[in-house]
């Protein structure tokens, strides 16, 4: 395995003293301690954090839309990295699929989200940030499972360098057609990173949740 799923860092409450977690995947470039530096914005106070760290601070080399297999074998040890802390929290610390949550930023937003596409079922909430399902505009977006009307935000700028919003609007509609309940806001002229409305928006998402 190219990415090591031991390599974790935490914040928030103790894992064993949780009722939620959020497991947050960083972007190109970043670091776990960058990602969770988010959860000091995030309100409610029930949270576990944990985030894992991608070697070398890359999940993949090349773009989320060129050919899947030129970003192989590490997309795969990315997804199997998720899986693995997935499967952790559910028998180390007795966390049910509703009291896991999932935010992700850039490349870590579109590693998350094609994971929780590949393995959709209920979970408390998906947030991806700059970011889209994973393959060139003409995969075939078998996915298998349902959200069962999970809340799931999309927020992206209008024109991000590295994400077209067709992509982001695409990943919306293969959500909705999974059960999701799927909020997409595209963000006018807005540069590749996250916002305060954005947020908002999450916090709102949790507290509704």
């Amino acid at each position: 395995m190219i990415h090591n799923p031991n390599n974790i860092r935490t914040a928030g409450k103790p894992l064993e003293e949780a009722s939620k977690v959020m497991i947050m995947v960083h972007g190109r470039g970043g670091s776990a301690s960058d990602i969770l530096s988010l959860s000091q914005y995030i309100n409610d106070k029930d949270f576990a954090f944990i985030a894992p760290e991608a070697q070398g601070n890359t999940w993949y080399p090349y773009s989320f839309l060129r050919p899947v297999q030129e970003n192989e074998p590490y997309l795969s040890s990315g997804l199997e990295v998720l899986a693995s802390l997935r499967g952790r929290l559910q028998a180390d610390f007795n966390f049910k699929l509703p009291q896991i949550y999932w935010l992700g930023f850039s490349q870590g937003a579109c590693l998350m989200l094609e994971f929780v596409a590949r393995n959709a079922t209920e979970y408390g909430g998906v947030f991806g940030l700059s970011g889209g399902l994973i393959g060139p505009d003409e995969t075939p977006r078998q996915y298998e499972g349902s959200f069962g009307n999970t809340p799931i935000f999309l927020g992206c700028s209008d024109r991000d360098a590295h994400i077209p919003k067709e992509r982001v609007l695409e990943s919306e509609r293969v959500f909705q057609q999974l059960g999701a309940s799927v909020t997409a806001k595209l963000y006018p002229n807005f540069p590749h990173t996250i916002n305060e409305d954005e947020l908002k928006i999450v916090n709102l998402l949790i507290a509704d949740s």
